[in-house]
């Protein structure tokens, strides 16, 4: 049987796994939605109010999840690290308050939204969604200065036995990884939650050629992915660039780079062995990491070697999901350039049959990106809970039996899981067919 902190941090990655997807949603899906009801205001046909109906209902689903599994997170946070949130709880407090009353704000202006179409005014009922956008991006940001904080800690000072002496709360939520680390997830959460759209109504109007519902959705979300996809490189760019300055042993597990070298290659593929000293089957790209993370082909890369024995992250996790995460973003450009080039052509979407399965196959690349993403974030800071201050078992509840709360989260999001997959499946599949002259009603005027 597995000890106790094995279970603990099983748990918590199952936790934070199953949420993540939930949170992204929260994030996304509301901007997606205001999105669709203002191109309906403006008078392009009924058939936005419809998918700006659908897409909240989906959203409802989503947020009722992940307030369980985000409550869920809450009470382990206490529960299985209490020696963490002790430490840490006077200098992360704030952004958890404030991203609870953003939950709270969110939740208020969700329930405008669904039940006030027809019972509030337009501009009411529009300005209900920005909220929900707002506030869902907001509680996504605020969340993220908490475990920035736990990478790069900052705005406390600790006396001999460790004990706080002083706290700067504005330090502790500003840290260096902070504005990193935001920019990179409201990117990932925009174009992953929008590639999982896109392939949805792409899987749709294969069934249904020339369905209005799902084209409509098509021209909806292309042009933010378009933004939010380049975007995304960005953001992955400056985040290898804070992780060379302030966490360099993330980047060299992320990479498997044992030696200190300048001119680092980037490896592509590629298996780390003994621990990381050596990499197998995979493709070096000389001088291509030191530019990624310092922007020289000449710069130096620490490697794992000169870190601390007892301080190295373990390799083969965080550079099998780098990779992973890599890959899906590359996929994902290459798909969204290839829908910049057919509406540059003004080639119409639903005949080009190709694209769609393309489409189709890519609607989960932004998720697993996600989630691999966090698996380099979390395991990559390995062994610390709070970078260089803190121990992931010097945090663990000194409480037994942690294999039986494992299990029984398991079943917990296992359920949860299948409800939410029959109700989401339910929700795509009750879409009626929609003629295709209702996408673009332009004679019919604004909608007041």
């Amino acid at each position: 049987m597995i000890d106790d902190l094995l279970a603990a941090r099983l748990q918590m990655a199952l936790s934070l796994g199953f949420h993540i997807l939930f949170a992204v949603a929260g994030m996304a899906m509301p901007c997606l939605t205001v999105l669709a009801e203002w191109r309906y205001r403006q008078g392009r046909g009924p058939v936005y109010r419809e998918l700006a109906h659908r897409w909240a209902k989906g959203t409802a689903i989503l947020f009722a999840v992940g307030a369980v599994s985000g409550t869920v997170l809450s009470f382990e946070l206490g529960l299985l690290w209490p020696r963490f949130m002790a430490a840490a709880g006077p200098l992360i407090g704030m952004p958890f308050s404030l991203e609870g009353l953003a939950f709270f704000l969110e939740a208020i202006a969700l329930g405008v939204y669904l039940y006030g179409w027809d019972r509030v005014s337009p501009r009411m009922h529009l300005a209900s969604g920005v909220v929900v956008a707002v506030s869902g991006a907001a509680s996504g940001v605020l969340v993220i200065a908490v475990n920035a904080f736990m990478n790069t800690p900052r705005g406390f000072e600790l006396d001999a036995q460790g004990k706080l002496l002083s706290v700067d709360l504005w330090a502790a939520f500003f840290t260096p990884a902070f504005p990193t680390q935001a920019f990179h997830m409201l990117m990932a959460a925009y174009s992953s939650v929008g590639f999982a759209v896109l392939g949805i109504h792409a899987a749709r109007l294969l069934k249904r050629p020339g369905d209005a519902f799902h084209l409509a959705a098509l021209r909806l979300v292309l042009p933010l992915l378009l933004v939010v996809v380049p975007l995304q490189l960005l953001s992955g760019d400056l985040s290898a660039k804070h992780l060379a300055e302030h966490q360099p042993a993330k980047l060299a597990a992320a990479e498997a780079l044992w030696k200190t070298t300048r001119s680092a290659p980037l490896v592509i593929g590629g298996l780390p062995l003994d621990g990381g000293e050596r990499v197998v089957l995979g493709v070096h790209i000389p001088g291509a990491l030191s530019l990624l993370g310092k922007g020289s082909f000449d710069a130096e890369i620490t490697g794992l070697e000169d870190i601390p024995a007892d301080e190295r992250p373990p390799v083969l996790i965080p550079h099998l999901s780098f990779q992973l995460m890599v890959g899906c973003g590359v996929l994902m450009a290459l798909v969204t350039a290839w829908a910049g080039y057919l509406l540059w052509r003004r080639r119409p979407l639903e005949q080009e049959r190709t694209f769609l399965r393309a489409a189709l196959w890519a609607a989960p690349l932004g998720l697993i990106a996600v989630e691999a993403g966090w698996m380099v974030t979390e395991v990559g800071r390995q062994p610390w809970i709070i970078q260089g201050v803190m121990r992931v078992r010097d945090a663990l509840t000194p409480m037994p039996g942690l294999q039986y709360s494992l299990l029984a989260t398991i079943a917990v999001y296992v359920l949860l899981g299948s409800v939410v997959a029959v109700l989401m499946y339910r929700q795509v599949l009750s879409t009626p067919p929609v003629p295709a002259p209702d996408v673009e009603s332009h004679e019919r005027g604004p909608v007041r």
